[in-house]
């Protein structure tokens, strides 16, 4: 008997993080003006093709914070890719906003696993059902547990994040187009490579998902890997790089006859960027310029903050100008909200806005000594120094702590040289991002702190670092041990 093939061209990103310009943030190429050229290119030379974005398609430049994502919408409208899923950064401009933005998107935006508690209501559409050379395909869209650390204000939301109500949840829309004949399922997720996996191994083959195109993790892949039968691929990050599938689907079994896979490196494949798109961000770009490209400072040399995970040079710049500024004994900066590599020597208020993009309060909190020493236990337990799990903080002057992964304990746990006593009480300043979140980040709640409301000792974390920049000369850091891990 013979078989009922047809080809199909997959192209898929995740977590550009407003990498538009060339030689940006995240892109040592030609920015998303290349990646959108590849695009062009690939649909002009395979009619049989999708182009699909796992998530985070917000935040990382100056561009996408000062229209409030508004413009990386119109940006990614002209990118035109088929569906897209939710990240977690998509919800950074709170959730009406978001829906703001979804409403200007000109094209679908899934998520199975948002939703209103009562009555249970879900706020985007779940999946989208595409046709593509006389094939049906069924692209549903789930979104991270992180999602729920930027709404917990609103207790009136919430997300099936656990991997297993979220496969549940893939079931029961797979059984209920059964009778659609969908020759290819897929799942663009934004829960992270080793999620992607879980989730994978708790899939019924009967619902018939083939493939997950997965972000959150940024997960550089040297091929697909296969969990259960399906297939599972992620893009690194940014718009360097796309991910390609050429598939041959056996339409009479709906699935998967045969694949390739390749990493494709964009400056590499050498096709030309999009023209009309460069013109779009330059518009932008002209005006983001002109309000902030003025000088603040120089630093002596490039400061460089290299992982989230370990004590940065910008790091301790950015504490101590906090806690020398709003008179707290400790800052605890969440390392996650530093989101360059790199900055100086000549840094402007557009250099400062990439590097801080999330503007947040200061909350001071009141916080024992044992407490803070089991605060610092939980950020150093070893998912968290393996870049696997949990928030890691950059501490300001004071602090020195020395950590034994082997015994799990300090070695050395000081405070301005001398050792803190469990009953000593410090007035700690943190985000109120990380307040809101406290227990998830720290292992226990926040309301058993010595004073856990805390008082607001800014509004605007920014403008403290802009003026901290603006007044100081030649300001300096270097790494000298705050924590070590031995």
């Amino acid at each position: 008997m013979t078989e009922n093939l047809k080809r199909l061209t997959l192209l898929h990103s995740n977590d550009i993080h407003g990498d538009f310009l060339a030689g940006g943030a995240n892109s040592d190429a030609g920015g998303i003006s290349a990646l959108s050229g590849y695009v062009v290119d690939a649909r002009a030379m395979n009619k049989d093709l999708l182009y699909l974005v796992a998530g985070d398609m917000l935040q990382g430049s100056l561009i996408d914070t000062e229209y409030k994502g508004l413009s990386t919408i119109e940006i990614m409208n002209a990118v035109n890719p088929d569906v897209a899923c939710l990240g977690n950064h998509e919800i950074d401009y709170g959730l009406p906003h978001l829906l703001l933005l979804e409403r200007c998107a000109k094209f679908p935006i899934v998520c199975a696993n948002l939703f209103i508690k009562n009555p249970y209501t879900r706020l985007f559409t779940s999946h989208k059902i595409l046709k593509v050379n006389g094939l049906r395909i069924m692209v549903i869209g789930l979104i991270t547990m992180d999602v729920l650390s930027s709404l917990r204000l609103d207790n009136l939301l919430g997300a099936l994040v656990d991997v297993a109500d979220a496969a549940k949840n893939v079931g029961r829309i797979c059984n209920a187009y059964r009778d659609m004949d969908i020759d290819l399922t897929i799942l663009l997720t934004h829960i992270g490579f080793e999620e992607d996996k879980k989730l994978a191994a708790l899939l019924d083959p009967d619902w018939g998902v083939d493939l997950i195109i997965g972000g959150h993790s940024h997960t550089v892949m040297d091929k697909p890997e296969e969990v259960n039968g399906v297939l599972i691929a992620q893009a690194g990050h940014g718009t360097a790089h796309i991910g390609r599938f050429d598939l041959l689907l056996d339409t009479d079994n709906n699935s998967i006859k045969s694949y390739h896979w390749q990493f494709v490196d964009i400056a590499e494949a050498g096709t030309p960027p999009d023209r009309q798109l460069e013109e779009i961000i330059a518009g932008f770009e002209k005006i983001v310029q002109k309000e902030y490209n003025h000088v603040l400072c120089k630093f002596p040399r490039a400061l460089t903050h290299p992982a989230r995970n370990r004590e940065t040079e910008i790091g301790n710049l950015f504490c101590d100008a906090l806690k020398d500024h709003l008179g707290v004994d400790l800052m605890l900066l969440g390392s996650g909200s530093i989101r360059q590599e790199k900055a100086g020597p000549t840094v402007t208020r557009k250099n400062l806005l990439e590097l801080m993009p999330f503007d947040d309060k200061v909350l001071a909190l009141r916080i024992s000594g044992a407490q803070l020493r089991q605060m610092i236990a939980h950020m150093l337990r070893d998912e968290a120094l393996d870049g696997q799990h949990g928030e890691f903080y950059q501490f300001s002057r004071g602090l020195s702590v020395t950590y034994n992964k082997t015994t799990k304990s300090f070695d050395k746990f000081e405070f301005i040289g001398q050792p803190i006593q469990d009953t000593d009480v410090l007035r700690v300043g943190m985000q109120e991002y990380h307040c809101i979140n406290f227990s998830d980040f720290f292992g226990f709640p926040r309301e058993s702190l010595v004073d856990g409301k805390g008082t607001v000792v800014t509004t605007s974390l920014r403008d403290v670092l802009e003026e901290y920049l603006a007044s100081t000369n030649r300001p300096d850091a270097v790494v000298e041990g705050r924590w070590v891990v031995v």
